[in-house]
């Protein structure tokens, strides 16, 4: 493993996954107080999400830094 890769803590993971992990901790209705954009709060969907924030580069750091912020619980191995 690089060095740059172990100190990345969303290297391997997708935006699809962060996404759904958020949208299954938080709900959508949640997701949008955090984040207050429409593909939250009007007539959300992954498929729709995904697509806006890989075109718009402020709301996707907004959705990786809440990932990073989110308490995980611990994975069992």
């Amino acid at each position: 493993m690089t060095k740059s890769s172990q100190q990345d803590p969303l290297h391997g993971l997708t935006l699809q996954v962060l996404l759904t992990r958020l949208v299954e901790r938080y709900g959508w209705e949640e997701l949008a107080q955090h984040i207050p954009i429409n593909c939250f709060s009007n007539d959300p969907s992954i498929a729709s999400s995904l697509k806006f924030l890989r075109k718009t580069p402020w709301a996707r750091q907004k959705v990786e830094a809440l990932y990073l912020q989110t308490q995980w619980p611990a994975e069992d191995n």
